[in-house]
């Protein structure tokens, strides 16, 4: 059974439950929790919930978090006047938005923005701070730092679109306002009204990062699981101790493409694709409105586009069937 294993036939291994490497007492306890497994988790991950390591750090992004969300759920729940079918009905057209643009970096009444400024302030706190818990707690057992670094370029791309651009335009009415469908219709009257986002080629690298890191996560993924019949799963232990497994990745993709990356190089590869896309997407968000006031307009002066409109039929000929 155990040699034709897939993502179908994951086999759950049962031992001890790890307790995780020793760490000094902090002044906030140590790890909390008693073990447990799912099975059900089993299937996707580690079966083994627990324990955590919560520390100052953790804690103060939780709360902040959930003052964060209390604001925004609350404030959400009031403009549908407290009913609570209509909260969960109408969830997704809901939002917290914005000041407006007359109170430029100004802080507004509660009710004209001061809500929304007041929900920013502790999304931000708990995100930064969940960033400093997770670059400490790599330090801490020895990691290098890079799943914190990652997690900074999404940051910096949350801190572009809610804060830095705001700033840079003098009205905090230039954010994003928080909701799911309001969301996605700020995105379409940003492009708009800035000569169409897609001749920004800092948005062109940003989503070539984004199908790259796709790309190279999925071609890894599913190569090590082709090979977890001969223990490719055991990937690091690996790359010094070479077995059957990595030999036939290797010779696979050198048959392939006639080149392979490395069992390392290859986590190397993707993780610069994906840090690339919101690094990148916050440098074309950024330029916009700041340096460059229309896209459309930009790509003809640097030869990206002829500036010609495209004018296609409502009806094109079927050479089957005429028409």
């Amino acid at each position: 059974m155990a040699e034709y294993q897939n993502i179908f036939t994951t086999v759950q291994v049962r031992g001890p439950a790890e307790m995780g490497t020793p760490i000094e007492s902090p002044i906030w306890g140590g790890r909390d929790g008693t073990p447990f497994f799912s099975y059900w988790l089993g299937k996707i991950g580690d079966a083994q919930i627990g324990p955590i390591y919560l520390g100052w750090t953790g804690l103060a992004s939780l709360i902040c978090g959930f003052i964060a969300i209390e604001i925004i759920g609350l404030n959400m729940w009031a403009s549908v006047n407290w009913d609570p079918v209509r909260f969960i009905v109408e969830l997704p057209w809901l939002t917290l938005e914005p000041p407006g643009e007359e109170y430029g970096l100004s802080i507004p009444p509660l009710a004209e923005g001061g809500w929304w400024l007041m929900a920013g302030f502790f999304l931000t706190a708990s995100i930064l701070l969940w960033w400093v818990r997770m670059y400490r707690r790599a330090r801490a057992l020895g990691l290098g730092t890079h799943v914190a670094w990652a997690f900074a370029s999404a940051i910096w791309l949350y801190l572009v679109l809610g804060f830095i651009r705001p700033v840079m335009m003098g009205t905090w009415s230039e954010a994003v306002p928080f909701g799911i469908f309001t969301h996605l219709d700020w995105t379409q009257a940003f492009s708009i009204q800035y000569g169409n986002l897609f001749y920004n080629p800092f948005h062109m690298l940003s989503i070539a990062f984004l199908y790259g890191a796709t790309l190279l996560f999925a071609m890894h993924g599913a190569t090590i699981l082709a090979v977890s019949r001969f223990g490719g799963e055991r990937e690091i232990e690996q790359i010094v101790d070479r077995g059957t497994a990595v030999e036939r990745a290797a010779l696979f993709w050198r048959w392939t493409m006639g080149f392979n990356a490395t069992m390392e190089s290859i986590h190397r590869w993707a993780w610069w694709f994906a840090v690339l896309c919101p690094l990148t997407g916050g440098i074309g968000i950024l330029l916009t409105g700041t340096a460059v006031d229309n896209w459309f307009e930009w790509g003809i002066a640097h030869g990206l586009t002829s500036g010609e409109v495209q004018e296609y039929p409502s009806s094109l000929e079927n050479p089957l069937f005429g028409n």
